[in-house]
């Protein structure tokens, strides 16, 4: 009986940690690709429940060569944004401002951690996102935390499951500028999505 309940319990942790594939045509991802004017950098978006203080979720966005968003496992999805294996591309300031206002609500307020890099930095940043694959559900802190700490000069970065951890170990880092963003409508993030007009 213990190794049937224990069976079952496994196959349910896989369900739920289940890549979530999305692959856009290639033709999609060119595109749709922005190249940001200003400098190199990495931007870690960490939500936060307003009530208990829990890490949701993490996300890096990375401006190198272009601008994406490493969103592992995460739930912002539009017709109009190409997304392959987590990877968002396309990230317009528009767009940058949208993704954040999507998650931040009266349930959540979102961290924006952010330090510019070298450019050779962020193009590794890039690479590891683009190679790295979809991401399990509950793995986002974790995935973002591996990739972090395999570049230069973030060593220091403790593989972590939390993405609050990350969010203040990303925080100690010299030269990192930090901002609340707080948002008090409804807690029903779709509806940022629907009002989007990405051409307007």
């Amino acid at each position: 009986m213990r190794r049937w309940v224990l069976l079952i319990a496994t196959a349910i942790t896989l369900s739920a940690c289940a890549e979530q594939k999305q692959s856009a045509p290639d033709v999609d991802v060119t595109k749709a690709a922005y190249r940001n004017d200003g400098p190199a950098r990495l931007t870690l978006f960490t939500m936060i429940n307003n009530k208990t203080g829990a890490g949701m979720h993490s996300s890096l966005m990375i401006n190198a060569s272009q601008r994406v968003i490493f969103d592992p496992a995460g739930s912002f999805r539009h017709e109009s944004v190409p997304e392959r294996n987590d990877v968002v591309f396309g990230v317009t300031p528009r767009m940058a401002e949208v993704y954040t206002r999507y998650h931040a609500r009266l349930t959540y307020h979102v961290k924006v951690q952010q330090i510019d890099v070298s450019p050779e930095v962020a193009e590794m940043a890039m690479r590891e996102v683009l190679a790295n694959g979809a991401v399990g559900k509950a793995r986002c802190a974790n995935a973002t935390s591996q990739i972090i700490a395999r570049l230069p000069g973030f060593e220091h970065i403790r593989q972590t499951w939390f993405p609050v951890k990350l969010a203040k170990q990303f925080g100690e880092i010299p030269g990192v500028a930090s901002r609340d963003l707080y948002e008090y409508d409804s807690a029903d993030n779709s509806k940022v999505l629907a009002a989007w007009d990405p051409a307007g």
